[in-house]
């Protein structure tokens, strides 16, 4: 049987017998190496977890009974500290593509568990302050920045299905990290619970992320997705893929989709992240009790991670761009359905919807940016949106807050708010594949300018 290939989607392979650019040579036998750098970077993405705010999130009340801080003051810090974090992606991409994913990777991993051991001694504001700037930077942000990355570089046919791991990973990191925290908080303290996960960082990320990591297939003799059977099942043949054209930032964003991609995916961002951050206050104006609420957290994150292979599966066999709109749409379903959220079974409903929006969101970031602008320049590209999308989610409490202080209650922001995930569901819809403008010879318009100027 053959298969269909989309319009939009020159860079998947058919599995017909005559692929014009196929390798005739045998591959390599046993694990393609991509699999291996999937495996890095998605303990890459776990461990990014002491980092994310589901893990800082325990750590808040402690610090206010040790310090005598206002919770205000506390979220004033994280916020600040979660916007510095989100303007330094910027750089964080560009050295990655200077530098190489293997000797970026392993030094962020010593940096993220310095942060960690920082976090451990502070005791003023200031303190604080850097100790979230720095765990945001290097945890929150480069821990996922670098994987998400680094694993479109080894696959195309098959890039959603392997950063579907890497969402299974976040998902297992938001499950279990909470818990032990709260665990070890109880039996060791907050500050040495920090200094466990600093450790962790230093014993395990960094010498897995220096010894496992390699750049690119091409640099090992490999192509991307690794060899493939041929239709008569003997032997194996190396696919060599389409070129792919490099966009690099400054190229990116002088285009229409590049901005209009950027503007959808920041929008989860910010309005996931209020609604989460006020998730309890939100269903307890419900009646909603904070068991109850929290059920929603364990059915989101079980569903997320038994649904994302199917999401990965979506994201390599339609268009792109598609899968990201319908994952707007359940973006906007999640947030009113909060308003109708009443009981436990409307509760786990709630979940449902969540954790399959979840699954979406958390691979077609990955997909989307190396599929219009390819792999060459992609830690930087990525470093420019993550910048975007971290201080979206930093600002994105904020309207809810004004909201409720506003109207006296999140019906009306929930609404409000509900309009963003839907227009970036239609815009979307619009977007093409930039095309670079080519001379005659088939060099870019630009370079042959330049050309002729000298």
């Amino acid at each position: 049987m053959v298969r269909r290939i989309p319009k939009d989607r020159p860079d998947l392979h058919s599995n017909t017998g005559s692929v014009p650019g196929r390798i005739a040579q045998p591959g390599p036998r046993g694990l393609y190496y991509g699999w291996v750098i999937v495996g890095v970077a998605t303990l890459g993405v776990f461990l990014s977890g002491p980092g994310q705010t589901y893990s800082v999130s325990t750590f808040i009340d402690p610090l206010i009974e040790t310090f005598g801080w206002s919770r205000s003051l506390v979220s004033g810090m994280y916020s600040a500290g979660t916007l510095a974090a989100g303007l330094l992606m910027t750089v964080v991409g560009r050295i990655v593509d200077r530098k190489g994913y293997r000797p970026t990777l392993t030094v962020i991993a010593l940096c993220f568990a310095g942060a960690l051991l920082f976090m451990s001694s502070v005791n003023t504001p200031a303190a604080l302050f850097l100790g979230f700037m720095m765990i945001r930077t290097f945890g929150q942000g480069s821990m996922t920045l670098i994987p998400s990355s680094m694993v479109p570089q080894w696959f195309i046919r098959k890039r959603g299905r392997a950063l579907s791991f890497l969402a299974i990973g976040g998902s297992l990191s938001g499950a279990l990290i909470p818990y032990a925290n709260l665990m070890f908080i109880e039996s060791f303290g907050w500050r040495a619970t920090w200094v466990f996960w600093g450790v962790v960082l230093a014993s395990v990320m960094a010498p897995v992320a220096w010894f496992l990591t390699r750049e690119r297939p091409e640099d090992m003799g490999l192509v991307p997705d690794g060899p493939a059977a041929p239709p008569g099942g003997r032997g194996a043949q190396v696919k060599a893929p389409e070129p792919e054209e490099a966009w690099d930032v400054s190229e990116a964003i002088r285009t229409r989709a590049f901005w209009i991609i950027l503007f959808t995916v920041s929008i989860p961002s910010m309005v996931a992240t209020g609604a989460q951050f006020h998730h309890m206050s939100i269903l307890a104006e419900n009646g909603v009790t904070a068991q109850t609420a929290a059920v929603v957290f364990t059915v989101s994150a079980t569903t997320g991670m038994i649904l994302t292979p199917l999401a990965g599966y979506m994201c390599d066999r339609y268009p792109i761009h598609y899968v990201l709109s319908g994952a707007m749409l359940l973006q906007a379903l999640n947030l009113v359905f909060m308003l109708f959220t009443t009981s436990f079974s409307t509760a786990v409903t709630l979940g449902l919807i969540r954790g399959l929006c979840m699954a979406f969101l958390a691979l077609v970031g990955g997909v989307i940016w190396p599929h219009y602008f390819g792999r060459r320049y992609l830690a930087s590209i990525r470093g420019v949106t993550t910048a975007g999308m971290v201080i979206s989610s930093a600002l994105g409490p904020l309207p809810f807050g004004l909201g409720y202080d506003l109207f006296g209650g999140y019906t009306e922001v929930l609404l409000l708010m509900t309009v963003l995930p839907l227009i970036g569901a239609v815009a979307v819809l619009f977007v093409r594949r930039p095309e670079k403008q080519r001379s005659a010879n088939g060099c870019p318009a630009m370079i042959t300018g330049t050309l002729k100027r000298l």
